[in-house]
C-alpha cells in the first residue's frame, strides 16, 4: 500500500526489475546514421554499472531525472533539456532535466524518472546519485530511437524543450556560432563553493559549472550546477575521456561523502532519516566518524554555509 512505501528507505542500486535493460537494435531504429564516436559512447553507457553505494537514503528526499539522448542529423548525440515554467515556486525558468521526487507507488528510481517523460525508450544506464540542496537525485540515461517522437509538455511545469550536444559538456568550445555581443561571455565557466565538513574543522571545496546554451537571448538560462554536473558525468562515461577543464576542485570530497555528510548535518535530510528510521551508521562509516558526537555542529553553522552558497549563486 502507498502508506507503507512512503517511509521505506531507498538503497541506491540499479533496480531493473520494472524496466529491464534490453538489447538496443540500432539498425531497426528510425534515427540518422551514428558517427563512430556516438556509437562508442552508446556502447560505453549501455555497459556502465554504477558501483554499489554504502548508503541507505530516506525515500522522501529522493528524486530521479531522465537524461534522454537522441541522434542528431549528422549522427552526433544530443540531450533533451527543459526550461522550467516561470510560475513554479522553486527554480522558476531554470534549465533542467525532466523528472521529479519519488512517489510512494514508484517501484524503482527508473520508474520515477520515466513517470512524466518517455515511456517506451530503452534504458542505457543509471548513475550514482547526486546531492542537491534538499534532494538526492539519481540520473537515468535513456536513448530515444524514434526521432519522430513529439513530446506533450505539461505547461504548468515546463515552458519549452530544447537540445544540446552531449559532447559539448566536456569542452570549453561552444557548439554554436558566437554572437559579437557575447564574445566576452565564455561558453563554460566555473567557481569554487566552500562548505564546512565533518567535525566543523575540515572544509569541503566543490566546483560548480555553467554552460551557455546559445539561447540566452530568447530567455533560456545556462545549464548550471546540478544539471551541468550530471551531464559532465554522463559525457565522461560515454566518451571515455576527461573534460578539457578542471572538473573537480583539488581534494574535493566524493559525491558519496557529500551525501553522507548531508544526511548527518542538514536538518531536512536528518529529520527524514529519523522519520523513516534510516540507520545512519553507514553514513558515519563513509566519513570515518566513530560516533554521533563526531558530527555535531550547530544548525546556525549549517544554515550559514547554505546561505553563503546561495549568495554566491545569485552573483552569477
Amino acid at each position: 500500500m502507498p502508506s507503507s512505501n512512503a517511509s521505506k528507505p531507498i538503497i541506491p542500486t540499479n533496480r531493473l526489475k520494472y524496466h529491464r535493460r534490453s538489447k538496443i537494435k540500432l539498425a531497426d531504429a528510425q534515427i540518422p546514421k551514428l558517427t563512430q564516436e556516438s556509437r562508442r559512447c552508446l556502447q560505453n553507457l549501455a555497459s556502465y554499472r554504477a558501483p554499489r553505494s554504502q548508503l541507505v537514503l530516506p525515500r522522501s528526499r529522493c528524486a530521479a531525472v531522465l537524461v534522454a539522448l537522441f541522434v542528431g542529423r549528422m549522427g552526433d548525440l544530443y540531450v533533451l533539456l527543459s526550461r522550467r515554467a516561470t510560475t513554479l515556486r522553486t527554480y522558476a525558468g531554470d534549465t533542467s532535466l525532466p523528472g521529479g521526487k519519488v512517489d510512494p507507488s514508484d517501484k524503482s528510481l527508473e520508474d520515477t524518472a520515466r513517470r512524466e517523460a518517455f515511456e517506451e525508450v530503452p534504458l542505457l544506464c543509471i548513475l550514482k546519485p547526486f546531492l542537491a540542496a534538499e534532494l538526492i537525485v539519481t540520473p537515468v540515461v535513456v536513448l530515444i530511437l524514434d526521432n519522430t517522437l513529439r513530446p506533450i509538455l505539461n505547461s504548468s511545469e515546463v515552458a519549452s524543450l530544447f537540445s544540446h550536444p552531449l559532447a559539448s559538456f566536456l569542452t570549453t568550445i561552444p557548439p554554436f556560432p558566437s554572437e559579437p555581443e557575447s564574445v566576452e561571455v565564455p561558453y563554460h565557466t566555473s567557481f569554487d563553493f566552500y562548505s564546512s565538513g565533518p567535525n566543523g574543522e575540515k572544509e569541503y571545496t566543490m566546483k560548480v559549472h555553467q554552460f551557455l546554451t546559445g539561447r540566452e537571448a530568447g530567455g533560456i538560462k545556462p545549464v548550471y550546477g546540478l544539471t551541468a554536473g550530471m551531464l559532465i558525468r554522463v559525457a565522461n562515461i560515454g566518451y571515455g575521456r576527461e573534460p578539457d577543464f578542471e572538473w573537480h576542485a583539488p581534494n574535493a570530497p566524493t559525491m558519496e561523502q557529500r551525501i553522507a555528510w548531508a544526511l548527518l548535518s542538514r536538518p531536512v535530510f536528518n529529520e527524514a532519516c529519523k522519520r523513516e528510521k534510516v540507520d545512519l551508521r553507514r553514513a558515519r562509516k563513509v566519513l570515518g566518524l566513530k560516533d554521533d558526537r563526531d558530527r555535531r555542529r550547530s544548525v546556525s553553522e549549517i544554515r550559514k554555509d547554505e546561505n553563503a552558497g546561495r549568495r554566491v549563486k545569485s552573483k552569477l
